[in-house]
């Protein structure tokens, strides 16, 4: 992949560039155990987060002031995410997906299925 390809691919995924960087700095910033725990969930983010790129950048910012407010009260990692990080990643989601493909094919489907449905007689 070219650096010309790179860059609208990170566009695509994470939006504005300047507002990717900032963040990428604040998460180098943090503790090393909460550092990287938004790796993980960044990395899991990249590979299942359905959104756009403004709603994901907007949803990054969101878990770096989360972690840095958690690592300057001294709250342990698993009072912020629980004994399940992939429902607490995914209620995340669930918050920032408007507007994102996986939301626009959940309608697509309910709505296809409905038109279907009509189209049939009754029993």
């Amino acid at each position: 992949m070219s650096d010309a390809d790179k860059g609208g691919f990170i566009s695509k995924v994470v939006g504005d560039k300047r507002r990717w960087r900032e963040y990428k700095a604040r998460v180098r910033q943090l503790p090393p155990d909460y550092r990287t725990a938004v790796d993980a969930i960044e990395r899991y983010l990249m590979h299942f987060g359905p959104m756009d790129g403004d709603s994901a950048t907007s949803l990054f910012e969101d878990v770096a002031d989360l972690f840095e407010q958690a690592a300057a009260d001294g709250t342990p990692i698993r009072e912020i995410v629980g004994e399940d990080p992939v429902e607490f990643v995914e209620a995340l989601v669930r918050n920032y997906s408007k507007g994102g493909y996986v939301d626009r094919e959940r309608e697509r489907l309910v709505n296809a299925i409905d038109r279907a449905a009509r189209n049939q007689p009754s029993k």
